[in-house]
């Protein structure tokens, strides 16, 4: 995320509106073409900002109910949006085959996650073959489909939408993204994976259970017959063609299937954004919410991070303070049950779902730690904070070298950083070395005001987008500057903001930085919220470059010291380092060949400038 200028509504009042989060920009190729959808404007709709309904007769006749056999979507040639192909030669013979093979395995085992997973290392590498495109933004509408609409709070809201809203709400999606994403909308694009989005969702459980129950394979058949005879042979090039064809599409829907207009809307409006570009994304109620509160740094909760395990959840993270660990919780541990209900095979959103509610709400979880036997724990939810800055303290007092772990870049880290860093001088530090290894990012605010506190002056990182507005140069301010020796640690999770961060001190060659290659996300993202439904968007605005004017997208920051990985000491833990934490020995001893004594003063606010 990162401190952006774009305005929050009044239901957040008093609090910045720009958050924006740093992920790498997509390109996508244009999409085929097709004839014309021509709206018809009258003066009220203009004024309020939707799409008229268009004129029936200039559109097929879509409102009776025939009976046949279903009629594949068309599509465009090239028309769903994926990530960026690249030629298959840059693979080793036959391996784009086997990951196709692999792929197409787990198609027809429905393990979307698996997909996803699999081919994630490509797509973050911009090396995804063309072949497999298709198949891993299938996997990614399955994906996306379960997440929204696991959520309770979302679905409620979803349904109490009128169809005016539903328009409403798309049109102004759409708005935003011809206004301020990255790079000029195709608004065919958008609207056929909206379609293919749509024909995803007639047919899975989980979505025709809550708003299309009645739904038969003659009413299905219906529905995709009358939406190929919409979209056939027809173009949408602009936005008011787009908000033609899925308010059309929205009544196709409610007429065969029963489905709720509001809800065709919202479908292939989030389906629309997720085609724009890796990490441009439609968020639901409580993804915006979660949002917020990891640019705070508090929640309610139980105070753990969490991924998938075949059981149930593995706990990544254990919060120190808060009531999992309290409750004697572990990293390692893995739950298997939440109130009583089995969750393996569960995805991390759904099992999630379960473990929030509102503070001071109890919870008991069936954990088991190792192969011991499954124990329960009852633990009450509490507003949780949780730090950005950890793990301080003096690892070799003998020659001052001081450590700190940055774990992620919210409103707090830099004052968190300046308190730690007076501890640690206090205690006699003379050189510093910061860990950022698996840091995702945060504010880009925070990472230009953490630089600052490092650098005398100059530029800490450049901003680029589609609207000059985008444009800005963050740089640092002269007083106020901590001069020790530096040592960063990276790896191949370090992203985003870290990645400002590390290459502002490599570009100035303000410190040594070790470990591997960084994860090379280069974009910025600005944070929505919308004005119905209490949904947003995250939408990639503009491109970030180091202050020696490189990107970062797919690159990342190389280390002056590359050293692997190989075993890694426990976050939070006491006792010095060992020898199997490879890269933070290497940068240790970097440090105590650096060591000086430094002064110290106050550290100052970053300043940005056009």
């Amino acid at each position: 995320m990162a401190l952006s200028r774009h305005d929050r509504p009044s239901r957040r009042p008093g609090r910045l509106s720009r958050l924006v989060a740093l992920f790498a920009a997509l390109a996508v190729a244009p999409a085929g073409a097709v004839a014309q959808v021509v709206p018809v404007y009258g003066q009220e709709d203009v004024d309020a900002g939707i799409a008229p309904e268009p004129d029936p007769s200039m559109l097929p006749a879509i409102m009776a109910v025939p009976v046949g056999p279903a009629v594949a979507l068309p599509a465009a040639p090239q028309a769903v949006p994926g990530p960026l192909p690249v030629a298959a030669d840059v693979f080793a013979p036959g391996v784009a085959d086997e990951l196709a093979g692999r792929l197409a395995a787990l198609e027809g085992q429905q393990r979307w996650g698996d997909i996803v997973a699999a081919c994630e290392p490509h797509v973050r590498q911009g090396t995804l073959p063309t072949a497999v495109a298709d198949c891993y933004d299938l996997a990614r509408i399955h994906c996306d489909l379960v997440r929204r609409h696991s959520e309770a709070a979302f679905r409620q809201r979803l349904t109490g939408l009128s169809e005016a809203e539903g328009r409403r709400l798309h049109a102004e999606v759409l708005s935003r993204i011809r206004s301020h994403h990255v790079d000029a909308p195709d608004f065919h694009r958008l609207t056929v994976r909206g379609l293919r989005a749509m024909d995803v969702a007639i047919d899975h459980p989980l979505f025709t259970s809550w708003y299309a129950p009645h739904a038969t394979a003659e009413r299905r058949a219906a529905y995709r017959e009358q939406v190929a005879r919409l979209v056939g042979g027809r173009m949408v090039n602009s936005q008011a063609d787009a908000e033609t064809v899925v308010a059309w599409v929205a009544r196709i829907g409610h007429s065969t299937l029963g489905i709720p207009p509001s809800v065709t809307l919202l479908e292939m409006t989030a389906a629309s954004m997720g085609g724009l570009d890796e990490y441009s994304a439609f968020l639901t109620n409580g993804q915006l919410d979660d949002l917020y509160a990891q640019i705070e740094g508090n929640f309610v909760g139980l105070g753990v991070e969490l991924k998938t395990a075949l059981d149930g959840l593995l706990l990544v993270h254990v919060i120190a303070g808060s009531p999992a660990e309290r409750g004697g919780l572990r990293d390692g541990d893995h739950i298997v049950a939440i109130d009583g209900r089995a969750i393996g095979g569960m995805s991390v959103d759904e099992s999630a779902q379960l473990l929030q509610g509102p503070e001071g709400s109890a919870v008991s979880l069936d954990v088991v730690r190792g192969k011991a036997a499954a124990g329960r724990v009852s633990l009450r939810r509490e507003h949780v904070e949780v730090p950005s800055v950890e793990d301080v303290r003096m690892v070799d007092a003998a020659a001052g070298v001081g450590h700190l772990k940055i774990s992620s870049f919210q409103k707090t880290t830099a004052a968190d950083l300046e308190s730690a860093l007076r501890r640690l001088d206090a205690a006699g530090m003379r050189s510093l070395v910061i860990d950022l290894r698996g840091n995702p990012g945060g504010l880009l605010s925070a990472a230009v005001d953490v630089a600052d506190l490092f650098l005398e002056r100059g530029l800490v990182v450049a901003t680029r987008g589609r609207s000059p507005e985008e444009d800005f140069n963050y740089s640092a301010s002269r007083p106020g500057t901590w001069r020790m020796p530096l040592v960063v640690i990276i790896d191949g999770d370090s992203a985003s903001s870290s990645e400002i961060f590390a290459g502002a001190i490599r570009d100035h060659g303000r410190g040594t930085i070790v470990g591997s290659r960084s994860f090379g996300k280069g974009s910025i993202q600005g944070i929505f919220p919308l004005e119905i439904g209490g949904v947003g968007l995250r939408l990639t605005t503009a491109k970030f470059f180091s202050p020696k004017g490189k990107p970062y997208s797919r690159i990342g920051v190389e280390p002056d010291l590359v050293v692997h990985s190989t075993a890694r000491v426990p976050e939070g833990a006491e006792a010095a380092p060992t020898t199997s934490d490879a890269p933070l020995e290497a940068a240790l001893a970097a440090a105590r060949r650096a060591t000086v004594r430094q002064s110290t003063r106050p550290a100052p606010r970053a300043q940005a400038s056009k």
